[in-house]
């Protein structure tokens, strides 16, 4: 039986669109899967990803908000005071999703006073001439903080991909009427797209296992168990529960096979059993051939 995940995770840049789409808006669990996330493996900066080869946060926005039938104006560049001036005045119209942003730059999260490599979405909600109020999806309704710190985060010099300082999307506007199980039966073609952009992604799971058995250093420990695993298996999850929405019965059963062996890992890694770790791994790297035969299907 498949139960779909329900709570909390990672999902800033989903959460983030849902939030400025309002009521209209799908469940972020369809925005994340209409972005590609799920379909791959890789590295990025030499840290393991469950994500395709090529594939970012702000790469994969754009065709989920397509796919569901709206448009928005994204804008990224300039100075910090050119960047200012249009977030102001596109909050004067409504929210704005922001991002990526450093996130160990903004200061009111506990304990994070300075980069840790780490990207992340968020809506703002008002600029004045001190501070930024915004709805941060890691848990911060109407959060505030000085209008510096945030434009020190949103120059997003260290996040791990290679980004342009002061990207933001606002003037969302619906031009179609899309539901998200037509928009995700569309969006399937690029989901095989994404697969095909991480040929060896069995082979890249097979490297991630490799680096787990031999004991990963306290970076990828941390990254793994604290990012990777959890977001990974919940992506997977999620195109399990959507693609068995849409009837792609096998693609969903795969994806759940991988959300599950996915999800195993997370206790392991934590007790230090890397074997047991390496092994589900191991299993995991043979099944992204066979969920690309089956969107081929």
């Amino acid at each position: 039986m498949r139960i779909p995940y329900i709570g909390s995770g990672p999902y800033c840049y989903a959460n983030s669109l849902a939030m400025v789409m309002g009521s209209h808006a799908p469940e972020p669990s369809a925005i994340e899967v209409l972005t590609g996330s799920p379909f791959g493996a890789t590295f990025i900066a030499g840290l393991p990803y469950f994500s395709p080869a090529g594939w970012d946060p702000d790469i994969g926005l754009t065709p989920a908000i397509t796919a569901l039938g709206w448009t928005c104006d994204r804008t990224a560049g300039g100075t910090a005071t050119e960047a200012i001036g249009r977030l102001r005045e596109a909050c004067e119209a409504g929210p704005v999703l922001v991002g990526p942003v450093e996130f160990g730059l903004l200061r009111y999260v506990p304990g994070m006073d300075g980069p840790i490599g780490s990207d992340h979405f968020v809506v703002v909600l008002t600029v004045d001439d001190a501070t930024v109020t915004l709805h941060d999806p890691h848990g911060h309704p109407y959060v505030t903080l000085p209008l510096e710190a945030f434009v020190a985060a949103w120059r997003a010099e260290t996040v791990p991909y290679p980004s342009t300082p002061f990207t933001m999307r606002a003037g969302f506007r619906r031009v179609d009427d899309v539901n998200a199980e037509t928009a995700l039966r569309g969006s399937l073609p690029g989901a095989a797209r994404w697969l095909d952009a991480s040929p060896d992604a069995g082979g890249t799971v097979e490297r991630i296992a490799d680096l787990v058995a031999a004991g990963p250093d306290a970076q990828t420990h941390g990254h793994l168990v604290h990012f990777a695993v959890r977001v990974g298996a919940r992506r997977l999850a999620d195109a399990s529960a959507w693609l068995g929405r849409i009837g792609y019965d096998t693609a969903a059963e795969i994806t759940d096979a991988q959300a599950r062996l996915l999800g195993g890992v997370q206790y392991d890694l934590v007790a230090g059993d890397h074997l047991t770790a390496a092994a589900a791994l191991r299993k995991l790297a043979s099944t992204y051939a066979q969920l690309r035969a089956a969107l081929a299907r």
